[in-house]
């Protein structure tokens, strides 16, 4: 190859070398779960998929319910430490109250 056969492929390369990186650069950043850019580097929104969607509205159920267990425990959890804190003659009075 002469010099001016390779002064030809550096143009062309420097415009090809860019793109190729921005492909990779996104490919890498795809694969390994992180945020993809466009050409200006700014975020890139991913399209879920009716599955991820329903995962996720199965997920907030779960929360909700978990939630609610756990307000139920927390007051069930109060009654027990005011029985066990209380003086024992008052327990008896509220159990017989209830009789």
């Amino acid at each position: 190859m002469s010099l001016h056969e390779l002064s030809i492929l550096i143009p062309i390369a420097a415009v090809t070398v860019g793109p190729l990186a921005w492909v990779a650069n996104n490919w890498v950043r795809a694969r390994h779960g992180y945020p993809l850019e466009d050409d200006e580097g700014k975020p890139v929104a991913r399209q879920g998929s009716l599955e991820d969607a329903r995962k996720i509205e199965l997920l907030a159920a779960e929360n909700d319910r978990l939630t609610g267990q756990v307000g139920r425990l927390e007051e069930r959890l109060r009654v027990l430490e005011r029985i066990a804190t209380d003086p024992a003659e008052r327990t008896a009075r509220e159990i017989d109250s209830l009789r």
